[in-house]
């Protein structure tokens, strides 16, 4: 499907090469240079920032943190919107009418269905049609556009968004921003920020189950589930298998693998990236690690006897929670929205006794690692947008929306007597007919389907500040992520830099790397392939390129 571009009119609100260390939604917290120097936050900044004195039409001469941004004059900005099925764009929400009423500004959307998203994004930039406003884009997934200048280096521009400074600097994230500069000492994705990271993502196992087994505490380690799996499963020969994992549409268990890898010392599924992996004084490929082959063959041995069902590698999420519901299996991947659905489900089919509980990820060989960014989604700008009259006014606006506590939590809860109750000790509730994640259960409406806020797109950090993260969060979650976080957070190393030769040969070198890698993943997993035939697997990392791949990065990591 193509984007659908919506100008609407203002009374109806929606008017409307250089490679780094890759990184992905499910990154690390990363470190790197010192801070400090012109180019905004964090070091290393290229070019002096612009003299914007003509770019000022709509701008606020008094804008700073603590200041709620009012455009001088009506501004429509021109937004690269991803419409998710779950709450489809509408034009008469509270949130666009508030935005209009409270900052004077509207939106001319290029609407993009969720799953055409990337995609489309990819070709609108490519082409030089993107609009303004970037959305749902991740640090360190966009560079492969940096060489053409379509996009705006906008860490010349920070300066002008005082909400993102205070925080990157009261939090201590101008290293790693530093991490996403390119070689001209520029980074071109402004990110969600979070104050502490919010791993999500973990096996969920029916706890009754569990229970009755003997199991009241989270396994410690990756063998002591395993030892779990076995119990359960010997005390419930009904269960066809005792876990049937999801998350395999882009390769095997990607959640998973993800959540797993670190604490075997290499990064995996999600958490892939460009492979590489530091080992304290250079980088490694993570698949031709002994780490690697640790991970496969822990999973494999959870086919092998029988424990996991060896359908998770191949088949969509649908048909998991279906073996679930159905109590073919009682364990699954699972982060704290989806737990929600497999309670309903289950409660839906008659099985009251069931109880869905999350694990703390367990340790492994290389010890209790996490690998969970403090960066989310965030925002890109086409690089025509310092050209345009009103830039300053839309660099304050995104930097009140995105970054402001004041815009953070209008983005999560919505407006104060509208949507949500403050008690006198702060605490925010939803009025009782509005629901979001299963805080009001029942409630006639939701809060991102009816009013629009709640919004992935407006909302990419989950609202940043613990404050705000923790708000909507039970009880349970603010516990699973307090106990993640007390992990060690696995280290990416400084970074590097490549020039745009080597970036092109490096990016073709990567993708065989990684199509090699997950080929043999999925083969090990199932048993189709030996572990004796481990060495043959290294040899077609390096008819791929291994080598030489490892030789361009090493060469040029990021001087500390």
């Amino acid at each position: 499907m193509s984007e659908t571009r919506t100008p609407l009119s203002r009374r109806s609100l929606l008017r409307g090469a250089l490679f780094t260390a890759a990184a992905v939604p499910f990154g690390v917290t990363l470190a790197a240079c010192d801070t400090g120097s012109v180019g905004g936050a964090g070091g290393g900044g290229g070019e002096e920032p612009a003299d914007l004195d003509d770019k000022r039409v709509g701008a606020m001469d008094d804008y700073g943190v603590g200041t709620t941004f009012v455009a001088t004059e009506p501004l429509t900005f021109d937004l690269l919107y991803r419409d998710h099925p779950n709450y489809a764009l509408k034009e008469d929400w509270s949130f666009f009418t508030h935005i209009e009423e409270t900052n004077n500004v509207t939106f001319n959307f290029t609407s993009v269905p969720l799953s055409d998203f990337e995609d489309r994004r990819s070709l609108l930039i490519a082409a030089g049609d993107a609009p303004t406003i970037i959305t749902q884009a991740y640090v360190g997934t966009l560079n492969q556009f940096v060489p053409s200048g379509a996009l705006l280096p906008i860490s010349r521009y920070v300066e002008h968004m005082p909400n993102f400074l205070a925080k990157t600097e009261a939090w201590g994230m101008q290293a790693e921003l530093d991490y996403y500069r390119q070689e001209d000492g520029e980074y071109y994705v402004l990110p969600g920020l979070l104050e502490t990271a919010k791993p999500g993502y973990t096996i969920a196992i029916r706890d009754d189950l569990w229970q009755a087994a003997g199991f009241d505490a989270d396994p410690a380690t990756f063998d002591e589930l395993r030892d779990q799996l076995r119990t359960v499963r010997e005390q419930n020969p009904d269960l066809d298998y005792v876990y049937s994992d999801r998350w395999s549409s882009g390769g095997p268990m990607e959640a998973t693998l993800n959540a797993a890898a670190p604490n075997f010392g290499v990064r995996a599924g999600w958490g892939f990236g460009d492979g590489t992996i530091w080992n304290g004084t250079a980088y490694e490929f993570t698949g031709a690690l002994e780490g690697y082959r640790q991970l496969l063959e822990y999973f494999h041995s959870l086919i092998d006897e029988g424990l996991l069902d060896p359908e998770s590698l191949t088949q969509d999420d649908d048909a998991a929670i279906q073996k679930l519901t159905s109590g073919r299996s009682a364990a699954i991947g699972s982060n704290d929205q989806e737990i929600l659905a497999y309670r309903s489900n289950l409660a839906d089919a008659g099985n009251t006794d069931a109880v869905m509980r999350q694990i703390i990820v367990p340790a492994g060989p290389a010890g209790n690692i996490i690998n969970s960014p403090r960066f989310e989604s965030g925002l890109a700008f086409s690089s025509g947008a310092a050209d345009q009259d009103n830039f300053v006014a839309l660099l304050q606006f995104v930097d009140w929306l995105y970054y402001s506590d004041e815009g953070l939590e209008f983005a999560k809860w919505g407006v104060e007597g509208e949507t949500f109750t403050r008690g006198a000790d702060g605490a925010r509730e939803l009025l009782p007919d509005i629901d979001i994640n299963g805080l009001n259960p029942g409630a006639p409406k939701m809060l991102n389907t009816d009013f629009g806020y709640h919004n992935g797109v407006f909302m990419p950090a989950h609202g940043s500040t613990q404050d705000l993260i923790d708000s909507m969060l039970r009880d349970e979650v603010v516990e699973f992520l307090a106990k993640m976080n007390e992990k060690e957070p696995l280290d990416l190393g400084p970074g590097y830099l490549l020039n745009e030769l080597d970036q092109e040969q490096a990016a073709l070198q990567q993708t065989a790397l990684k199509d090699a890698t997950y080929q043999a993943t999925a083969a090990f997993l199932l048993g189709q392939r030996s572990f004796d035939d481990w060495d043959a697997f290294q040899g077609e990392l390096e008819a791929a390129g291994l080598s030489n791949y490892l030789q361009k990065i090493n060469d040029n990591i990021r001087e500390a």
